[in-house]
């Protein structure tokens, strides 16, 4: 099976959902993240064009801990905007290269307006990506004679803290724990300065966040998910690991 994540920046992957990539990993499916940020505005003290390659670092470094593909679409911090068609080819070509059987991406309701952007063009471009006669006129990912991509589920994560989120599917991630919080540490830009000078241990609260929802279903830890529904994009197989 083919897993698409689809986050806004770097690190919100493995925040919502890196145990349940992780396991999907490990059970032998084709993993792909995508940010569709370079998250360049990331920092009060690092330019964004420094930013931009060190975030990327510790993308790839993470992916790897898992064996996951982790590419990136290329906007800017703040310049993610669901209502024009650049933005939804560039998901469309995502999409189209990652050949996902599941899509997973933020819920459309979020604390971030880059958040919400990519979670409402992930909704449009998936039904995109499916039409034969839709043509991409500068794709960065997959080849102009790639077939359409299939309509498939989509699910929503976690939001930060989990607030205003009740999910509807669990993903039991007590054996991989370890390994979300190592992928997680991977993104040092973010969680260093955030010990250092505003004094959050961000990985603690990941932690806790995962904790509750172990609490909510029998598990040590786990990963909330609530799949869209709508027409075409319900399954009756158990698709999250």
């Amino acid at each position: 099976m083919n897993v698409l994540a689809i986050g806004c920046h770097p690190d919100d992957v493995e925040i919502a959902c890196a145990g349940t990539l992780a396991k999907c990993a490990r059970r032998g499916d084709n993993v792909t993240v995508c940010h569709v940020s370079t998250g360049d505005l990331g920092h009060e003290i690092i330019p964004p064009e420094e930013l931009t390659v060190i975030r990327a670092k510790e993308a790839q470094s993470a992916g790897r801990l898992a064996g996951i593909e982790v590419i990136c679409a290329g906007f800017h911090d703040l310049e993610i905007y669901d209502n024009n068609r650049s933005a939804r080819d560039a998901i469309v070509d995502v999409i189209k290269y990652a050949n996902p059987d599941v899509i997973i991406t933020h819920n459309p309701d979020d604390y971030m307006p880059d958040h919400t952007a990519v979670s409402r063009l992930v909704f449009d471009a998936s039904f995109t990506a499916t039409l034969p006669n839709y043509r991409l006129s500068n794709p960065k990912f997959s080849k102009k004679d790639t077939p359409p991509a299939k309509l498939v589920p989509i699910y929503y994560m976690d939001t930060l803290a989990g607030v205003n989120f009740v999910p509807t599917e669990f993903v039991d991630i007590s054996d991989v724990i370890d390994l979300k919080l190592r992928m997680l540490e991977c993104h040092a830009s973010q969680l260093v300065w955030m010990r250092e000078h505003d004094g959050i241990d961000f990985a603690d609260m990941v932690k806790t966040c995962s904790r509750y929802r172990g609490y909510q279903c029998g598990a040590g830890y786990a990963e909330g998910f609530r799949q869209a529904q709508y027409y075409l994009k319900g399954t009756t197989k158990r698709l999250l690991p």
